[in-house]
């Protein structure tokens, strides 16, 4: 992998974009952007109260977001690649979810101030999964503020990343169904994902592992 790219990973909640980000850092030498979402003040309360606390949730994420966008821009691109778990545009799918129309109007307006000042990766990787893993895995790693996620609002959410990236052509796309894999615990999934991603040139491209041997 050439030492000046920038990587992004996304995907719904659960999918493993964070792990993967880290150990594909670790594997190329490169500096991991994560996105922290514990540090939003108001998620917890979302989660219990969506309506009320829905605006403030997803402001702070958006200008979060957009401060970890200037951390890349300031890395040196030619010295080291750079992997981040989140692309900024995903931050519309929550926003257009979770706003009413007052809220969302008032939330683009900034948005289209901000996108233009983002960074286009060389290469976006979209990790897909079933609400039911999705579930099972948001349950095992055991965050405090997940506990009242709502289903229907986690397949919600699901069928919106996917609905996002069906259409997504900004970027070359890896999209890579996770459902049976385990790129943490199972060093050869990792193998084989970063071949894929060594791999990728242009355009969309589907990749379904086979099942994990864990």
């Amino acid at each position: 992998m050439r030492k000046n790219v920038y990587i992004a990973i996304e995907g719904p909640l659960g999918v493993g974009k964070s792990s993967l980000c880290q150990l594909l850092a670790e594997r190329v030498n490169g500096e991991a952007v994560l996105e922290d979402t514990e540090e939003n003040p108001f998620l917890g309360n979302f989660y219990k109260d969506p309506k009320r606390f829905a605006f403030q949730t997803q402001l702070f994420f958006m200008l979060r977001r957009f401060q970890k966008q200037e951390e890349i821009n300031q890395v040196n691109l030619f010295k080291r690649p750079v992997i981040s778990d989140f692309l900024f545009d995903k931050d519309r799918i929550f926003a257009d979810h979770n706003l009413d129309d007052k809220e969302f109007h008032l939330y683009e307006q900034l948005f289209n101030l901000l996108k233009p000042r983002t960074l286009k990766p060389d290469l976006v990787i979209f990790l897909q999964a079933k609400t039911d893993v999705l579930r099972e895995r948001i349950e095992k790693r055991k965050k405090d503020y997940e506990k009242t996620i709502n289903i229907k609002y986690l397949d919600r959410i699901n069928q919106a990343f996917n609905e996002f990236f069906f259409h997504y052509n900004d970027t070359p796309l890896l999209v890579i169904n996770a459902s049976e894999i385990d790129f943490v615990n199972v060093p050869s999934d990792l193998d084989d994902l970063v071949t894929e991603i060594s791999k990728m040139e242009r355009g969309t491209k589907y990749y379904v592992p086979l099942k994990s041997k864990a």
